[in-house]
């Protein structure tokens, strides 16, 4: 991008409608298009600044807090680099080590861990009806602190997965599609496959399938859903994908093979997830702590993947796509066959050549954090950008 598309691009933010400043960002399908939109173009304005060498420091003193409650490399380290990167000091909340360990409620936490904060950012993925609920619990504690005179500026919360969505990671995948195909206007009439595919572990989140149907659907792509019986997503979710697919003229369909929903698709998602009923489950035993119970719903749910170990990308279904050279994404890490696990999501040879395109996908998301944390921490998003460009601060020295 040359300096006076880098200008172009910042006076077209000013153009969109936007109302994100002092608000939570826990849902996509809950941002207007032009929020969405806003987004990736400053993700874009970060990330060519930053690639051009200069300084993205937006904070002069301020705390971003990062709340974990699964395991994470790309995301734990994206939300880093993108707080890092704007000027703000991270604080990982350790509930282990934390007063919360002894019983302290959700609300004084909120507050307690606020004073100086801008930005939370949560990660809870694991208990199905769970996740979501807490970091809306987060967001109302914070927002109760600041309208009794507690807290002088309200921190954001930021979804950095749940149980429903993982907004920042479905934004780098769209981020990947525009750069991929040119534009998020050449996203229409594309196909994109999001299919279930083989794992040999169990539990895994529903939350990318159903961010990336709840969001291609807002860009008219041809959005093909495909998994094995008895392998569904939450319904509520599935219907805010065929509402979008109406409301933008694309299409939404949910097909019974891998081999279908790849014939002519322009790319393919394939990545395992745990049966909405599964998981609802699992939630009850969680809460229950039935050991035993987990155990055996384990190796149920192992011993009925296994009868689906053929749903693997591999070389032939590539084939199917369009031109036999659709796109591969992935949210990483992939079960590769061959290498991380005998049998998996993709094979060996298909993931191998398209390695580099899903560490660029990645590469996406720090500066989708970053965008996120801009639009609700900045009152002008506009004026800031182009103080920073104009500072022309080398990020080196």
């Amino acid at each position: 991008m040359t300096k006076k598309q880098l200008q172009t691009s910042i006076q077209a933010l000013r153009k969109l409608k936007i109302n994100t400043y002092n608000r939570d960002f826990l849902l996509t399908w809950e941002r207007s298009d032009e929020e969405l939109k806003a987004v990736t173009m400053v993700a874009e304005i970060l990330k060519e600044m930053h690639k051009g060498g200069l300084s993205i420091r937006s904070f002069d003193t301020g705390l971003a807090i990062s709340i974990f409650r699964d395991k994470s490399t790309r995301t734990r380290f994206s939300f880093a680099s993108a707080v890092n990167a704007l000027g703000l000091g991270l604080s990982e909340l350790d509930e282990e080590k934390s007063q919360v360990a002894h019983g302290e409620t959700v609300r004084e936490t909120a507050n307690m861990i606020s004073f100086l904060a801008e930005v939370i950012g949560i990660r809870d993925d694991m208990f199905l009806g769970e996740g979501n609920k807490y970091m809306r619990e987060v967001g109302a504690a914070v927002q109760d602190g600041f309208n009794n005179g507690v807290l002088h500026r309200r921190p954001s919360v930021i979804n950095l997965q749940c149980d429903i969505d993982h907004p920042t990671q479905a934004l780098a995948d769209l981020m990947q599609l525009k750069s991929h195909f040119g534009s998020l206007e050449n996203l229409r009439g594309k196909k994109i496959a999001m299919t279930w595919a083989y794992s040999p572990s169990y539990g895994k989140p529903l939350s990318v399938p159903q961010g990336i149907i709840g969001l291609m659907t807002r860009f008219g792509m041809d959005v093909s859903l495909a998994y094995p019986k008895g392998y569904d997503l939450i319904p509520e979710v599935v219907d805010v994908a065929r509402k979008n697919a109406h409301a933008h003229k694309g299409k939404f369909e949910i097909v019974e093979s891998m081999e279908e929903a790849f014939k002519n698709a322009d790319a393919v998602y394939p990545k395992s997830w745990a049966p909405y009923q599964v998981m609802q489950r699992r939630t009850e035993l969680l809460n229950r702590d039935n050991k035993a119970g987990l155990i055996d719903l384990e190796k149920e749910c192992l011993a009925n993947n296994a009868r689906y170990k053929a749903w693997e990308c591999d070389e032939q279904k590539m084939k199917l796509t369009s031109k036999g050279n659709a796109l591969y994404m992935h949210c990483l890490p992939a079960d590769i066959s061959g290498v991380s696990c005998a049998q998996g999501e993709v094979s060996k040879n298909v993931f191998e050549k398209h390695r580099l395109s899903t560490y660029a996908e990645a590469g996406f998301k720090p500066f989708v954090i970053a965008a996120i944390i801009f639009l609700t921490r900045i009152l002008d998003p506009t004026k800031k950008l182009q103080a920073i460009y104009k500072r022309n601060t080398s990020r080196t020295i």
